[in-house]
This record gives structure tokens, C-alpha cells and sequence, in this order.
């Protein structure tokens, strides 16, 4: 009779075999993406190191949401041009798969992703509800989406895992995952921490937040994002997400964590992280 695997090890299962089904379509045949020596980036460059952390990858993925959803043009896109109300996980979780493939891929795969993505936006345009036109492509609104996901990104690792990362190696990642931004058309394209603020600072005026902003605020706050992972988690990542904001977005989202919660908040994010990064070693 065989015996069974120790605790840890059975336990570590249940969480890898959580964590693959929420980043992948496991029903439709995806597999995590393999690390591979030729991708577009070296296994010692801080884009391996910051996106390789599933917890912190997890909070900055809504947090960034939650920033490009604040402007008008990028809001119309994924509304008139997607499911995302009725299918918020899959959302998030080809972008998630997207950034793995860039990141950690074979060159030729992570070209073609992108490749993928830049179609798609050519199918992406309209108008907004007071008639100004948008267009996916549109070199400023692309930069939008780069600088608040890299910029969300590169603060939930330095929140939950590496704290004291120096601001040189801030700037490189930002400098090294600039190449994915002016491959997707991008432009201006932040090579430094100082500039992707200058980037944020530049666009705030024309931010705004209407009933559809709030829907959106809503449907992701209620915990609509995924359907494996579990529900104290994955409320967690939202808290940890608004919390990861600017004091001037919160404050356009009308959500805020008070003084009392936000240690508890932070402290089981970290929890998750940490126990994320157990299972996978």
C-alpha cells in the first residue's frame, strides 16, 4: 500500500494546482508558461525578479486596473470591446498570461503575444458617450496602460517582498520592461521611476470617473475576479490593491481602508505572498 505524501507536500499541491487553474485556461488545453533561456529578458534581470512573485504580481494586477479604468478612453475600449462584466477573471487572467509570456517565454513566443495583442487593439475604437473618438492603438493611451501596470507592479514587490530594493534597480526594471511597452506602440515610454511619475502626473487631468468607472470599481471590489481562488484571499488582494494606490485615486474611487484595518490588511497579504512563494520553491 502506497503511503501518502507528507502534509506539506500534499498541501503545497492544493495551492500550486489553485494558483495554475487561476492564471491559466486549464480546461482549454493552457499550461503555465516554461521559463526559457532565450526570452526576451535574462533569468538575473529585475523583470524576472519582480514579475516571478505571484502575490505581490496578484495585488498589483488590480491596483493597475483600477488606475487605467479612471480614464475615459480606456474604460470605452474594454467596455464597448469585451465580456470583462461577465467574465472579469478572464480578463485578468490573459493579461497575467500575457506578462508571463513577455517575461518569461521563448523570444519567438513572446513576439508573437505581442503580435497577438497589437491586432486586436486595430479592432478596438469608437467613440465615448460625449463623441470624442478613441482607438486602442493611440500611442498615449497605450503608455497609460504600461506606466500604471509597471508602476503597480514594481510597488506591490517592493510593499510585500523586497522593501529596501534600491532605486537603481527600480529604474532598470522600468528601464527593461520598457521594450514590451514600445513593442505594443507605447509612447512616451517611462525608462526610470522619475519618469513614470512625471508619465501619471501628466495624465491626471484627464481622468475621470463616471457611473461606468464605478461599475467597474464595483464588480472587482465584490470579488468578481476569479473562480478558483479562495474567497479570503482573493478579498485580501482587493483591500491590498486599494491600499497600494495613491492617496488621489482612492480618493476618485471613493475607497479607502481606514487606519485601524490597513496593518491586518497588510500583514495577511504579506501571509499570502509568503506562503505563495512556499509552495511554489
Amino acid at each position: 500500500m502506497l503511503s501518502k505524501p507528507p502534509l506539506p507536500s500534499r498541501l503545497k499541491n492544493v495551492i500550486r494546482r489553485q494558483v495554475v487553474g487561476l492564471f491559466n485556461d486549464v480546461d482549454g488545453g493552457e499550461a503555465p508558461v516554461v521559463r526559457s533561456d532565450n526570452s526576451l529578458f535574462a533569468r538575473d534581470s529585475v523583470v524576472w525578479r519582480v514579475h516571478g512573485d505571484i502575490g505581490s504580481m496578484m495585488v498589483g494586477g488590480v491596483a493597475s486596473l483600477l488606475m487605467q479604468m479612471l480614464h475615459p478612453s480606456v474604460l470605452a475600449g474594454v467596455w464597448d470591446h469585451s465580456n470583462f462584466r461577465a467574465d472579469m477573471h478572464g480578463r485578468l487572467r490573459r493579461t497575467a498570461r500575457f506578462i508571463a509570456r513577455t517575461t518569461y517565454a521563448q523570444r519567438c513566443e513572446a513576439e508573437a503575444a505581442i503580435a497577438t495583442v497589437r491586432r486586436v487593439h486595430d479592432q478596438v475604437n469608437g467613440r465615448l458617450p460625449d463623441g470624442t473618438l478613441y482607438e486602442a492603438n493611440d500611442p498615449k493611451l497605450l503608455a497609460w496602460v504600461h506606466v500604471t501596470e509597471t508602476t503597480s507592479f514594481l510597488d506591490a514587490w517592493i510593499r510585500y517582498s523586497e522593501p529596501l530594493m534600491s532605486r537603481s534597480d527600480q529604474d532598470s526594471y522600468f528601464a527593461q520592461v520598457a521594450r514590451i511597452g514600445e513593442a505594443l506602440g507605447a509612447d512616451p515610454v517611462p525608462r526610470s521611476r522619475a519618469e513614470a511619475k512625471q508619465i501619471i502626473d501628466a495624465m491626471r487631468p484627464e481622468l475621470r470617473v463616471d457611473g461606468r468607472t464605478r461599475e467597474v470599481a464595483g464588480l472587482i471590489m465584490e470579488g468578481r475576479t476569479s473562480a478558483t481562488l479562495p474567497e479570503a484571499p482573493r478579498k485580501l488582494a482587493m483591500h491590498a490593491a486599494v491600499d497600494l494606490l495613491s492617496p488621489w485615486a482612492r480618493a476618485m474611487h471613493g475607497l479607502d481602508l481606514s487606519p485601524f484595518r490597513r496593518p491586518f490588511v497588510r500583514a495577511g497579504t504579506l501571509g499570502v505572498a509568503q506562503t505563495l512563494r512556499w509552495a511554489f520553491r
